[in-house]
This record gives structure tokens, sequence and C-alpha cells, in this order.
């Protein structure tokens, strides 16, 4: 089995080595925590310290928005719904905090599509804490709600002990979770992820810029900034150009502007440097796979679909391609059956798998054709055996 999965891996190396092309350089950033993810396959490109835990500032309202998103879309909360600012959320995140509001005082009755604007574009804490105790009674008890329907999206680090982002104990996510929060946003909620392209929103006589440094970028339409001290600067940030999209998070930054710069080029970097390839049936030739005990030897098989690899352009070169083959392949194989999984993996990245198939029939032998096969197999076993004993008596 061995010697006819090495003859496989081989070949599919070769066919898929002469597919793929070259070119780049190195990334690094001086962000502590860095990501880029490619946004139609989800593959994270870069990462820098991206699955640890890290405090995300105002990025959480993220989530908060996207649960808000969510609710709506459950019927749970309307758009038109309006909620009372309470003397809380205004002394906590309206003018007295001396933090991101949006201008709420108390008694005022926004509605939740005014809110979410205050959230989004305003980035207002007044905000996030007049939605979380609107919708949940109390931020404390939305913020438990917003950690567990992260869970149920698979973001397995986030901790939220508030809407806001600010200061809390244990109130972390991981950079890469993050980038996968933006993903879901901008794949699911396409009508409300318009709004974080707006480049400012006033609530009353007060208006606020959007913060996103990357806005005056082209192809940049979203999403979230973040700042506290403990953190230093961070965002969350997508862009389209010609057609791909990739979406960056970093954070840890020293300054403003040194976000808006890095962003700049960290994004520049992701567009240019990353390569979007697809690999097809028509594209790799694969050998034929041996096949035990069927009226043939073996079968031909193909990709069961086009495998879409994504990388920096200097990995392709040195790409690796396997078809794996998780045990022997017996008689009868039915065209169509999946024989085993190809597997393309570039330096850096995860590796990127589709289903192997039977191009062809293949039946069991009869029952004078498994004796002659069973003959044959102890005859080789033999010999072997015998070559081995003769190695051991020189």
């Amino acid at each position: 089995m061995k010697f006819w999965r090495g003859i496989i891996l081989s070949a599919a190396a070769m066919s898929v080595g002469a597919a793929l092309s070259v070119s780049a350089q190195m990334i690094d950033t001086p962000a502590e925590f860095a990501v880029i993810m490619d946004h139609e396959t989800g593959q994270i490109l870069y990462s820098k310290r991206g699955e640890e835990l890290m405090t995300p500032a105002s990025m959480t309202k993220m989530m908060t928005a996207y649960v808000v998103f969510e609710l709506i879309e459950r019927g749970e909360i309307s758009l038109t719904d309006k909620f009372v600012v309470s003397e809380d959320a205004w002394r906590r995140g309206g003018f007295p905090s001396g933090t991101s509001t949006m201008g709420l005082k108390p008694k005022d009755t926004p509605t939740v599509e005014e809110l979410l604007h205050g959230v989004i574009t305003m980035s207002g804490n007044d905000a996030c804490i007049v939605l979380a105790e609107g919708i949940s009674g109390s931020e404390p008890a939305f913020a438990a709600r917003m950690t567990e329907i992260a869970h149920q999206l698979g973001l397995s680090t986030v901790n939220f002990v508030n809407s806001t982002g600010l200061e809390g104990e244990g109130h972390l996510v991981s950079a890469i979770d993050l980038a996968k929060l933006a993903k879901m946003t901008i794949d699911k909620y396409p009508q409300y992820y318009e709004w974080y392209a707006l480049p400012s929103y006033t609530w009353r006589e007060y208006t606020q810029t959007n913060r996103n440094p990357l806005l005056e970028v082209a192809g940049a339409d979203g999403l979230k900034t973040g700042h506290l001290d403990s953190s230093g600067y961070g965002l969350t940030a997508s862009a389209l150009r010609d057609g791909v999209r990739r979406t960056i998070v970093i954070n840890g930054l020293p300054t403003m502007a040194a976000r808006a710069q890095e962003a700049e080029r960290l994004m520049r970097v992701a567009i240019q440097s990353f390569e979007l390839k697809t690999i097809g049936p028509e594209t790799v030739t694969l050998p034929d796979v041996k096949v035990w005990l069927g009226a043939q030897t073996s079968v031909p098989v193909s990709l069961a679909e086009p495998v879409k690899v994504v990388g920096h352009k200097a990995a392709f070169s040195k790409a690796k391609a396997e078809l794996v083959l998780d045990k022997t392949i017996r008689a009868p194989v039915k065209k169509g059956d999946v024989v085993g999984t190809f597997v393309v993996t570039l330096d850096g990245q995860e590796p990127v798998t589709a289903s192997v198939i039977a191009e062809a029939d293949v039946k069991k032998l009869g029952f004078v054709g498994k004796a002659i096969a069973g003959i044959g197999s102890l005859m080789k076993s033999e010999n072997e055996s015998g070559s081995e004993e003769e190695l051991k008596g020189g």
C-alpha cells in the first residue's frame, strides 16, 4: 500500500506543481496581533498570534450588532422598536462617560435602527447599553447572550462581559474569531453590512464620523475600530477589489496614526501578495488507483470538484499535493465512489482538501480469480521473506 501511495503522491505533486505559479515577499507587522483572511474560502492567509486571546475593545461592537441582526431575523425585535435611554446608559456611555458616544440623553427613545447606526458608525457605548438593556433587561444578561450566540456560530474563543468593549475582566476574543465574525456579517447580513461603510451619522444635533481609517482606501467598506489603554489601537477591516475580498484584523498598535498606516499597508499586502487559484479535474491528472480483488487491477480517478487554493504567491512554487488513501480500495467499486482525498499544502497555510472519486466501475473477481490472487500474494510474501533471510545470512 505504501508503494502505491508513493507513486500517487509523486505524480500528483508533479501535476499540480506545473499548474501553480510564483512570486512575492514575506510578511511582517508591528501589530501585536494580526490576521489576514480570504473571504471566499474563509482561509486564514496570515496569522500573528491570531489564535491567542486578546482584548478587542470596541471591535466587540461587531458582535453586539450581529446579535441584534440575528434577533431581528428571528422576529424577536424589529428595526422600528423603541428603547428608553436609562440613567445608567447615559452615565456610563453618554457624554458624562468621556468615551465614544452616540450623544443620547436620559429618557430619549431611539429606534433599534437608530441605535444600530449609533453602534456601527458612531461607536456609541450608550447605544450598546440601551440595546442590551432593552433586549435582555441588563447589560450582563445581553453579554451572556452574545457569548452564547458566538459559541453557537463556532466562535469558541469569545467571552464577552459587556456590550461595549470597555474594560471588563475576562472580556476576550481571538483575532481569528473576529475575522470569522466579519465574514459572517458580510455573508449573512449584506443589507446591514452596508451601514459599516457610512462616512458619518447624525443623532439630532450630534454628528460623529466613522473612525475606520480604511474607508478612504479603494474597495474598503467596513468594519470596526477599537481602542483601550490596555489593548492599544485595533481594527477589523474588509475590502473588495476586482472581485477579490480580503479581511484583516490588527490590534495592539501604539497610536491612531500607526493603526491607519499599518491597516492600509497590510490590506495592500492582503490584496496584492496573495492569490486564489482553482485546481479543477481538468488540470490535475491522477494515476490510477490499485483495486484489491477487482476484475481490473486498478481504476482511473479524478477530483470530485475543483479545489480553491489561496496563499502567498511565493508559496505556490513549493506547493505540495498528495492523494491520501485511507485504506486499501476493494472491489466492487462504482463510478463516483469516493476513494481518497486530494490534499494541497502551502507553507504557512492549513491544508486544502477535496474528495477523489472513481471514474469507472470495477467488479469483484470471481472465485477462481480470487484464488489466483491469493496464491500470487502468498508467493510474493514468501519471495520477500526469502530475500530478507538471504540478506541476513549475508
